[in-house]
């Protein structure tokens, strides 16, 4: 039996492969990762999202709101993408508000904990905004 740990090896496997294609992604973490995805218009959201397909159905802000509420309810795995989200909700027209009640929404079913690391991060990216 080895003592290797395939995950690891994985791990391995693919920063080596980041490496070759870009040097620069050699000193990357994933904590960034939502800084490399910019945040879409509010008409590609809406064409994407939204109504497009499903004339009757949710708009672009109510499935932002609700992936907001889904990944506060499963805790601090996903940074990124929350604070992706939360720029995302914004631009299809979110309040401040609005988002503040849907995560604390999710303190019902994800609890306190999980509510105030998203809360945080949503803080966060609405003040980059403003920069």
């Amino acid at each position: 039996m080895t003592d290797n740990n395939p995950f690891a090896a994985m791990m391995k496997a693919g920063q080596d492969w980041a490496k070759a294609l870009n040097p620069a992604l050699d000193s990357f973490v994933p904590s960034g990762l939502d800084k490399l995805w910019p945040t879409m218009p509010a008409e590609a959201m809406e064409a994407i999202m939204g109504r497009t397909f499903n004339p009757e159905g949710l708009d672009a802000k109510t499935r932002l709101l609700m992936t907001l509420m889904g990944l506060t309810i499963l805790g601090a795995q996903n940074d990124a993408q929350i604070r992706l989200t939360v720029r995302h909700a914004r631009a299809a027209g979110a309040s401040k508000q609005e988002i503040a009640e849907t995560i604390a929404q999710a303190a019902f079913f994800g609890g306190v904990p999980a509510m105030t690391r998203a809360m945080e991060l949503a803080t966060g990216a609405m003040e980059e905004d403003k920069e």
